[in-house]
This record gives C-alpha cells, sequence and structure tokens, in this order.
C-alpha cells in the first residue's frame, strides 16, 4: 500500500493573488483580504470598523467599483457602500445583518499543460490513498480524475474548510481501500477560538484483512506566506497541537498524517506534533529515497521540508520505504536543479511548486 501527500495548487482556477511570481507580491492582496472579511462579519459596524472596512477595500481596488484586478465585492441583498458621484465612498450598512454579501477573490484558468504535469505526477506515484491539499472541490477533483488519470481512483472525497479561497483538502484511493467513514474537524475550538485555518478532515478507509480501518488525517497548516511571524507560527502550532489530539483520540492503530504542514521538522510549531507524539516521519526510514534533497517546495532545500507523510507505530513497523516525486516541480530559477518533465519548458508549466512525498506499507505485515 502506498500512502502520499500531494499539494496540487488547484486544479483548473487559482486566486490571482496566489500566483504571483513571489509570496510578497501576493502578500499585501491576502492580508488586506483576511482583514476585510473579519470587519464585514462584525455584528455593528462602528465609524472605526467602517473607516477600516474603506481602508481595507481601498487596498482591494474596491472602494470605488465592485471589481478589481484581485478582488470583487459581492453586494447581493442590500448594500454596504455607498458611492457619490463626486468620488465620495461611505459604509451604509449598519452591520452584518444590513446586507448579504461578501468579498471574494478572483480568479484565473490554471495552464492547461501544467494540469497534464500535475496528472502526470499522481500517475507516476500510483498511490492507493493519496491526500490532495489545495483542490478547489470535490468536483473539481472528479472531473480531473475522470479526464486524466486514467480510472485509477474510484473514491474521491474533499470537504469544504474554513478557506474562503478554494483551497481545501481531500482524498483520493483506489477501488481496495474505500472510504467508509469521514468526519470534519472545520469547527474545533481552542481557548483562543477556531483552530484550523482549512480543516483537519479524518477519512477512514476499510483495509483489506483487518477489521480495524486505515486513518488518514489530511492537513494543510496556517501559511508563513502572510501575517506576522509571531502570530502565524502560534497558529500553526495551535493546529499542531490539536491535530496531535485528534490522533490520540483515534482507535485504529494504524493513522497516518498528511499534507502542507507549512513549516520544517525542526520548528517549534510543529513540536506538538512531531516531537511530543510516537508519530514517525516517512523521510527518516533508512529506505526512503530523496535522491540528495529533503525538502518538498520550491528549491527543495532542507528548510523548503514542508510537506509530510507521518506515520503511527504500526504503520511504521510495516513500512519498507518511501520517496519524493519532483520532477514535476520548476527546479529552482531555471528548471535545471533535478530532472523534470520534458513537457515542462517554462515554470508556468509545473504541475506544482510542491513535490509529492509518499510511504510504502507492506499490509501483510500490519
Amino acid at each position: 500500500m502506498r500512502i502520499a501527500s500531494y499539494n496540487v495548487e488547484n486544479l483548473f482556477n487559482r486566486a490571482k493573488a496566489l500566483d504571483q511570481r513571489t509570496w510578497a507580491d501576493g502578500r499585501p492582496v491576502l492580508e488586506a483580504f483576511a482583514r476585510a472579511g473579519e470587519l464585514l462579519e462584525e455584528p455593528v459596524y462602528t465609524d472605526e470598523v467602517k473607516r477600516e472596512i474603506l481602508r481595507e477595500l481601498g487596498r482591494l481596488g474596491l472602494r470605488h467599483a465592485d471589481l478589481a484586478k484581485f478582488a470583487r465585492l459581492r453586494q447581493n441583498r442590500g448594500r454596504l457602500l455607498k458611492r457619490a458621484r463626486d468620488g465620495r465612498v461611505e459604509v451604509v450598512a449598519g452591520g452584518r445583518a444590513d446586507w448579504i454579501g461578501w468579498v471574494e477573490l478572483t480568479t484565473d484558468r490554471c495552464d492547461e499543460q501544467a494540469l497534464l504535469n500535475t496528472a502526470r505526477v499522481i500517475l507516476d506515484v500510483r498511490a492507493d490513498v493519496l491526500g490532495v491539499i489545495e483542490a478547489e472541490s470535490r468536483h473539481a477533483l472528479k472531473r480531473f480524475t475522470d479526464g486524466g488519470l486514467r480510472g485509477l481512483y474510484r473514491h474521491i472525497q474533499v470537504m469544504d474548510g474554513n478557506d474562503e479561497r478554494g483551497i481545501d483538502v481531500g482524498v483520493m484511493s483506489t477501488g481496495d481501500f474505500p472510504v467508509t467513514l469521514q468526519r470534519t474537524h472545520v469547527d474545533d475550538v481552542d481557548e483562543r477560538g477556531r483552530v484550523f485555518s482549512r480543516d483537519c478532515p479524518e477519512y477512514h478507509f476499510a483495509l483489506p484483512g483487518r477489521a480495524e480501518p486505515l486513518v488518514l488525517l489530511v492537513n494543510h497548516l496556517k501559511s508563513k506566506g502572510y501575517g506576522g511571524k509571531v502570530a502565524s507560527d502560534a497558529t500553526r502550532r495551535r493546529q499542531a497541537a490539536r491535530v496531535a489530539a485528534i490522533y490520540r483520540a483515534q482507535s485504529t492503530p494504524y493513522v497516518a498524517v498528511v499534507g502542507d504542514l507549512n513549516d520544517t521538522p525542526e520548528s517549534e510549531p510543529l513540536a506538538p506534533l512531531l516531537r511530543d507524539t510516537d508519530l514517525r516521519d516517512i523521510s527518516q526510514h533508512p529506505s526512503f529515497q530523496d535522491n540528495g534533497r529533503p525538502g518538498t517546495y520550491g528549491s527543495c532545500t532542507a528548510r523548503n521540508k514542508l510537506d509530510y507523510v507521518l506515520l503511527s507505530p504500526a504503520l511504521w513497523g510495516a513500512a519498507t520505504g518511501g520517496g519524493i516525486e519532483r520532477r514535476g516541480v520548476w527546479g529552482g530559477r531555471n528548471g535545471v536543479l533535478w530532472p523534470i518533465y520534458g513537457t515542462m519548458t517554462k515554470a508556468v508549466h509545473a504541475g506544482s511548486d510542491h513535490a509529492a512525498i509518499y510511504a510504502d506499507i507492506d499490509v501483510h505485515k500490519l
């Protein structure tokens, strides 16, 4: 059995702000979008809240029009803004209950050749159970599998998470490993509020010849890409602690935690998961093949190790090895840091900026 994780960076449509040349280019838009969303949920729009709403809409280019390059203001029922002919703009809604609408990020279609290379990575890995990161919906993932994966996956699941940008997590599995149960954790809270930026869904799979299921916890923890470092680190640590608690609560010995954890193995934010549990990272297995580069993102150096397959002791004991499939990642500035697919002639053709990572398990040893 092969268990894998792959951040596909959306399949058909991706927010323009997420697809800039660097994270720094898109960061102001993403920060303004996040803050605007928080302000618009306030039950009462005080004078200070109204000033902040106008400021964030201005950063998004939405003060004078409902559509801008990176964002759109939806005003479906009632009105948030009054725009005068002399250029003055004011917030006329008194609070969240006075209007129905939201701010959303505009999207572009993903490059067709990139989509083909995303499929090529998945076909080359041929995981039996695959955690998919940044899939926009179950319907999108199913269209993708129907069109490009040659019937490899029979079971496809994606649950909507807390991220409004259409970057959810899900799973695909072959007919030998059907999904028997799924459980969401979008509403999990701690003393500081809601925990997950996306979700940490549980997917249970039947294992041939075993009464206990395989449980996959699929994750996409808080990014370092925008927001202050202290706040981002604190959020990832809370999320890692909650994932660890969900892991400990499982009744089956066969559990894997997979996904884009957005931090390195020695980082303090991931310590509750990597240090304080008995989970083992497949990349530490003596038969794991990384071809001299431990990273899974960007240039794939050690500081770019962001993607994980973590195994419970029972799965680790049956592990025979694993590896990283990075031929679908553009290798550095010029695409020459490692062998890439011949169909990738420029960076935009990359299947993703993340490599797929996988673990091989001998099910007869479970």
